[in-house]
């Protein structure tokens, strides 16, 4: 199964840009592989990358040492949005060449199991 990652603009942008390797999250994650990006609202999968660690929860002193990795300054790195601060790590971005559409399931705010026609699609392009 290939999961796509909900991620708004310009955060997606970001890390596809390689300018961002944390996305800073309310809660943990286990998973540890290969997953596609989706820019909120687009209905398509515009790159990939690989969640390769998950950091927290994070101190406001490590927020803050650690901010340019969450994309942003140092007074901008406050915790309190979440409960508990989290963030995951991203490695290996690549935009794909084509966007590949999906079809979004009513309800689905973070995650996204994409089919396995999505799947080909985008292995189609990285064979490429």
């Amino acid at each position: 199964m290939f999961r796509g990652l909900l991620i708004r603009h310009p955060s997606v942008d970001m890390i596809l840009d390689g300018k961002k390797t944390w996305e800073i999250r309310g809660s943990r994650t286990a998973i540890r592989e290969v997953i596609g990006l989706i820019p909120s609202g687009s209905g398509t999968i515009t790159g990939f990358c690989e969640i390769v660690e998950c950091k927290g929860p994070l101190t406001a002193n490590a927020y803050r040492k650690n901010a340019a990795k969450a994309g942003m300054r140092p007074s901008e790195a406050r915790l309190g949005r979440y409960r508990n601060t989290y963030a995951w790590v991203m490695a290996k971005p690549h935009y794909l060449k084509k966007p590949v559409p999906y079809k979004h399931p009513s309800g689905a705010v973070i995650w996204v199991c994409l089919d396995s026609k999505v799947e080909r699609a985008i292995r189609e392009q990285l064979a490429a």
